[in-house]
């Protein structure tokens, strides 16, 4: 493999990087019955016609994905990353636009989490994820997998800090909406009019204390009170679940406001 390439896995993973024609697809390993699945499911379009195949049985890709103990689903690509967008140059292309939103996480970690992010985020037409750098899993079959194809349909955009980031904005006219469970309005009951950004903390611990401070709003969602007592007490993968249903919450929410709006 090449230094700046790496693997990804999954029909949906691998499909979308086929059509993306921004990716560039280097390999494919694949089963028979993969390959005839994959033509099938895209009504013959070929997709495989300019990528070098290599056939393999299932374990041989079972393998593959050893250390990520991941379902393949008979298909693994070796890809190159994307070209990065510059972000200051994306905003200025977002001028004419009414409304732009985006996705803050800061320290998330871990690349099943923010996948599942990533997934909501382009169902809902989001214009980008922000992220720290230093910590986006950017290589990860994980990632890839989690995000079932959407990391070909959102721009994701790496920064050295988060707050930096979070100020810049401010500067040009976006709200900063901070998801905290201390949060004095629920996110249902807020003004999603304008230029926003949704922020949420670590899986484990929330917003840092200067997150919350650069925030202009802190929302909430209110759940089952005494769901809520149990968190505190049970395994993060609770924690996880329920933030991850607030994201797609909010992201709903978002819409609908925002389609009302318009169709004023």
């Amino acid at each position: 493999m090449k230094k700046s390439s790496f693997l990804i896995a999954g029909k949906h993973a691998v499909t979308e990087a086929l059509k993306n024609p921004n990716r560039k697809v280097l390999n494919v390993f694949l089963t028979e019955d993969s390959k005839k699945k994959l033509n099938k499911d895209n009504n013959n379009s070929n997709l495989l016609r300019n990528v070098k195949l290599y056939y393999k049985t299932k374990r041989e890709l079972d393998r593959l994905c050893s250390k990520e103990q991941i379902s393949h689903q008979g298909l693994i690509a070796e890809v190159e990353q994307l070209e990065e967008i510059n972000f200051k140059d994306y905003l200025k292309s977002t001028e004419n636009k009414k409304y732009t939103t985006f996705v803050a996480l800061e320290e998330v970690s871990d690349p099943r989490n923010i996948g599942s992010i990533i997934r909501s985020a382009a169902s809902f037409n989001i214009d980008g994820l922000i992220i720290k750098e230093k910590i986006f899993p950017k290589n990860s079959k994980l990632l890839y997998k989690s995000a079932s194809g959407c990391m070909e349909h959102i721009n994701i955009f790496k920064v050295s800090n988060i707050n930096t980031t979070l100020k810049y904005l401010k500067t040009k006219n976006f709200w900063i909406c901070g998801f905290d469970k201390n949060g004095k309005k629920d996110f249902t009951e807020h003004d999603w009019n304008g230029n926003n950004v949704l922020l949420f903390g670590s899986e484990g611990y929330g917003l840092k204390y200067q997150t919350l401070k650069n925030s202009d709003f802190l929302l909430k969602i209110d759940i089952n009170k005494k769901i809520e007592s149990l968190l505190t007490c049970i395994e993060p993968f609770i924690i996880i679940v329920v933030s991850q249903a607030t994201v797609y919450q909010a992201f709903y929410r978002l819409k609908m406001a925002l389609s009302s709006e318009n169709s004023l």
